[in-house]
């Protein structure tokens, strides 16, 4: 067997382990295994690309392919073992890019480095896929840095209104196609460097017009443009695992997108547009009437009487790393005999499947937490509602106010319930900007402060009123 048929064959291998990978990780229980799958494929395909590469480079550029896999990975192990999971959101959009970055930079070195046997319509297309690589990747690298500023906060999480955004976001795709023909005709880095600053200011400006509220739907595309970003190298550089691959993470990116607008109500085309077609609407920051308080001790009492929970966490109860005592708080319920159950909705959190992994993480069990649609028609015959850390989700604007930036969006209908209970640090306006009426309805109490110490408080509670009541000394028998 040679050298490029034993590669060959590990690719073959490497693309099967991406796939049961992609496959294991579609379901909660079998996540674990699709992340190993994932791992092992990686693992195959870095040892066949630097076998096969390594009968055409020096030891020289064997030891440096060897160092920089190291730092590689060690910045990998390093960051995933740090991150918190109120980070993974912006984690994996910094990783996406470096995607994006990777593609251009090889895009630019297949215009450098040009295969001396290629002439004809095959270097024509040999120079095509040079412009369209760096115009993905440079696309997938500024939108991804804008989407990581917005998710940590660095700017702000509202859209970005430019005079013409629209016209200006056509008119790069107008001058890409342009600049594609006379590229192809006539290669020169002059037209390269006008479509890597195009692409460029096109990544980030579509990003910078799409609100905070569509954020999940965003880093859901951004993964789609750096697998569409990773084929394109995979054309570039002649090698069919990554092509493979990056159609597998663009298409089941891509797919994932369109199922989250039609949870969100969105149109696919106007988000990964920036917004296109949309007319901007203004947030709603005023307040809708006086909001009433409840303590942790009342809630207690209120969950001790109840015969249903059900429990709607957020990207608040991420923050305060309140899975673990809301896993506790769900398991003393149900020894009571009470019936609790999770209800998620699509986009809760910063990135789909946010809280899922959360509750999996806290050995919540998995019969107990049911999706948006599963469970929305169950509200209206429950006693007791936890919103934990969740706003935009639970939002009524979202289908009374036709003007709300969210107006559409399906939401939980948590008001439905007989008992509302908010666990929320303030009265502001949730990651969409959109005050949210839910906090002044009349079956609706706010519980003010750290998620986390209030349902430990309410566990303590709960524990005293389980407490037997002590006799009192001298009590006649």
């Amino acid at each position: 067997m040679t050298t490029d048929t034993a590669a060959q064959a590990a690719y073959v291998v490497a693309a099967l382990l991406f796939i049961l990978s992609l496959a294991g990780l579609s379901q909660h229980r079998t996540s674990r295994s699709g992340v190993v799958w994932g791992i092992a494929g990686m693992v195959v395909a870095l040892a066949a690309t630097v076998g096969l590469a390594s009968r055409s480079i020096t030891a020289t550029g064997l030891v440096l392919i060897a160092v920089a896999t190291a730092v590689g990975a060690g910045i990998g192990l390093w960051r995933a073992r740090v991150v918190e999971m109120t980070g993974m959101p912006e984690l994996i959009a910094i990783m996406h890019s470096l995607v994006g970055l990777a593609a251009a930079f090889v895009g630019w070195n297949g215009y450098l480095d040009v295969d001396a046997e290629l002439s004809g319509s095959l270097l024509g297309i040999h120079h095509a896929e040079v412009f369209i690589g760096v115009f993905i990747g440079a696309v997938t690298f500024t939108g991804s840095v804008v989407a990581y500023l917005k998710l940590s906060a660095r700017i702000d999480s509202r859209p970005l209104t430019l005079p013409g955004k629209h016209v200006l976001n056509i008119g790069a795709l107008v001058a890409f196609v342009g600049l594609t023909i006379a590229f192809v005709a006539r290669p020169n880095m002059g037209l390269l460097i006008a479509v890597t600053v195009i692409a460029l200011a096109l990544g980030a400006h579509l990003v910078a017009s799409i609100g905070g509220g569509d954020m999940p739907v965003v880093v859901s595309m951004l993964n789609s443009y750096s697998g569409w970003a990773a084929a394109a190298s995979g054309f570039l550089l002649a090698n069919n695992l990554l092509i493979v691959t990056g159609a597998l993470v663009g298409s089941s990116g891509a797919y994932l997108s369109y199922i989250m607008c039609k949870a969100m109500n969105r149109s696919f085309i106007s988000v990964i547009a920036g917004g296109f077609g949309t007319p901007a609407a203004a947030a709603d920051d005023g307040e809708h009437g006086e909001h009433r308080e409840i303590s942790a001790e009342e809630t207690a009492e209120l969950l001790r009487d109840a015969t249903s929970v059900i429990i709607t966490p957020g990207y608040g109860m991420a923050v305060a790393q309140a899975q673990y005592p809301v896993a506790e708080l769900a398991r003393k319920l149900r020894e009571r005999g009470v019936e609790v159950r999770f209800g998620i909705h699509p986009v809760a959190g910063r990135l789909p499947g946010h809280m899922n992994v959360l509750l999996a993480e806290a050995n919540v069990p998995y019969d107990i937490v049911l999706e948006m649609d599963e469970i929305n028609d169950d509200f209206a015959a429950t006693s007791v509602v936890l919103v934990i850390g969740a706003n935009d989700t639970v939002n009524p604007a979202a289908t009374d106010n036709p003007a709300s930036p969210i107006a559409g969006m399906p939401v939980l209908h948590v008001w439905e319930a007989a008992n509302v209970v908010v666990f929320k640090r303030s009265m502001a306006a949730g990651y969409a900007g959109v005050q949210n009426p839910l906090f002044f309805r009349e079956n609706t109490q706010m519980l003010f402060g750290d998620a986390k110490q209030r349902v430990e408080d309410i566990l303590r509670r709960l524990d005293a009123l389980d407490a037997p009541v002590p006799e009192m000394a001298g009590t006649s028998r």
